[in-house]
């Protein structure tokens, strides 16, 4: 069952909320890591400022809200040069927030936000192999893989697999 939810602009005040559930090992441990693990308030008040900034020409940066707190975050971020005609998509969301239905319902939209506003004609993500529940979000959203690319990432200093999902459009 889907908890209501909407995506919208972030907001300053938004860098409590960020820090409460952005400060979690196993929210940070399947993301990269210029997601700052711990997360403090002055990490989330730096990521808000650039998500602010964002030319939404190149990159569309979402706050995830339940109940106007948010909860996490989903960004689409245009390819350049022979990649122009794609979108990577990245997404996280706070741990007592997964289950519920949002992230699947939250990638459709934000997709459908992308395909809309750029020309783009396909929009991929890359989680780490061993996310079962990332790549449940994707699937269920529409995303095919492509492909896994083998030891093709190092996290806490140990190679690992990662996929690669597409949604065409």
């Amino acid at each position: 069952m889907t908890v209501g939810f909407e995506l919208r602009e972030w907001r300053p005040e938004d860098a409590p909320s960020i820090t409460r559930y952005a400060d979690d090992p196993q929210v940070a441990a399947n993301l990269r890591d210029i997601f700052p693990a711990p997360c403090h308030l002055s990490d989330a008040r730096e990521f808000i400022q650039s998500c602010m900034a964002a030319d939404e020409g190149q990159a569309i940066f979402r706050a995830i809200s339940v109940n106007g707190q948010a909860v996490g975050s989903i960004a689409l971020t245009r390819g350049t040069d022979v990649y122009r005609r794609s979108a990577e998509l990245g997404y996280w969301l706070g741990r007592e927030f997964w289950g519920r239905g949002i992230m699947p319902a939250a990638v459709e939209e934000m997709c459908r936000l992308g395909f809309h506003r750029w020309d783009i004609v396909r929009i991929f993500a890359e989680p780490y192999a061993h996310n079962a529940a990332s790549r449940r979000v994707l699937e269920k959203a529409g995303f095919h893989l492509e492909g896994v690319m083998a030891r093709g990432v190092v996290k806490n200093g140990q190679l690992h697999d990662y996929c690669m999902y597409a949604k065409l459009k």
